[in-house]
């Protein structure tokens, strides 16, 4: 519709009146980005503006120099006549919804979202909107998450049963977002916390952003002794199961943190020893909480189950369609696709 403030374009979503993508997943003059994320966070775009939190981030993946303009949650610019202004999403530090109003008409492209506060970003705030863009990344009736303290529970009940037994517990985690969000929930007091050296980095930017995180070691910091790694917890990222870093610790206790271990045949494939549910991507109780949240009447499913979301959407008496983006493709929510993080040395 030649009225909409958002339309689908080969290069991504463009906001025509403002000229401007958001989430672009080709090379763009003015990309607003969600998140830091690499199917979301492109290189090569000319200028980008995203939340003031993810510009740590952003700089480590795109480049230091790169023209990158930063807002606080619910400041507002106005850029070519569209008022735009970054709303919390939830999903990880720094990540935002996009609000577009023009016209008369107001747009929330999500990015990608949950509802539960873990503690590590600002919680969700749903967004009135004409129009609402969302995820359906586990847009199943079968996905829903158990609540955060049982989670944690039965992460520190597994970590203190292998660190009596001697054995570290190697617990498998997205570089960024999902491994600092499981050190910001763990119990520091059952032993040390040794960290790959993908995820040290993510953990500075998030102290330096002022989430508390608690102490975290490397495997080769001075002082560090086999003693200590029999009874640590270890976070790496998925990349690293299978390699020499592993040795280091010995005989081991493994396990993977992610949606997808709510499904007993993608744990398998995994081949680990336990699975835990958790993700930073809404379930199927939040995704439509949040649609009706919005207030909107139309609404538009980018990626993941977008076939059943629609459906289920059209059920419920709204306007709802798909447009056909590249996001999820390395997002890594089950551990299977491009790991960007995964480059440091260990």
């Amino acid at each position: 519709m030649p009225s909409d403030l958002i339309v689908h374009r080969p290069e991504g979503l463009y906001c025509p009146p403002g000229d401007f993508y958001i989430d672009p997943w080709r090379p763009v003059e003015r990309a607003v980005v969600t998140h830091a994320h690499s199917d979301h966070a492109r290189m090569g775009s000319a200028h980008y503006l995203a939340h003031r939190d993810s510009e740590g981030t952003l700089r480590n993946r795109l480049g230091a120099d790169i023209d990158l303009q930063t807002l606080a949650y619910g400041e507002t610019i106005d850029h070519h006549g569209v008022r735009v202004s970054l709303h919390p999403a939830g999903h990880v530090l720094g990540s935002a919804q996009v609000r577009v109003e023009h016209g008369g008409q107001v747009w929330v492209a999500s990015g990608d979202y949950k509802l539960e506060d873990d503690g590590t970003c600002p919680p969700f705030e749903p967004v009135r909107c004409h129009t609402f863009i969302t995820e359906s990344t586990f847009g199943l009736p079968i996905y829903r998450w158990p609540a955060q303290p049982a989670l944690f529970a039965d992460i520190n009940a597994w970590w203190a049963a292998n660190a009596a037994a001697g054995k570290a517990s190697v617990l498998y985690a997205y570089a960024f977002g999902k491994a600092q969000r499981l050190l910001h929930g763990v119990d520091a007091g059952i032993g040390p916390i040794v960290v790959h050296g993908a995820v040290e980095p993510l953990n500075a930017v998030y102290r330096a952003a002022g989430v508390a995180l608690p102490p975290t070691v490397r495997v080769t910091d001075p002082g560090v002794t086999k003693a200590e790694l029999r009874r640590a917890l270890v976070l790496a990222p998925p990349s690293a199961a299978g390699t020499p870093w592993l040795k280091r610790f010995g005989e081991h206790s493994d396990a993977f943190a992610s949606g997808w271990m709510l499904v007993r045949g993608a744990r398998r494939r995994r081949g680990v020893d336990r699975g835990f549910v958790m993700s930073d991507h809404a379930d199927w109780p939040s995704l439509q909480k949040a649609i009706a949240g919005t207030g909107a009447e139309r609404i538009i499913v980018t990626h993941g189950s977008t076939e059943v979301m629609v459906r289920w959407l059209c059920e419920q008496g709204l306007d709802a369609q798909v447009f056909a983006t590249e996001y999820g493709s390395d997002d890594n929510e089950d551990g299977s696709g491009a790991d960007p993080e995964a480059t440091a040395a260990p």
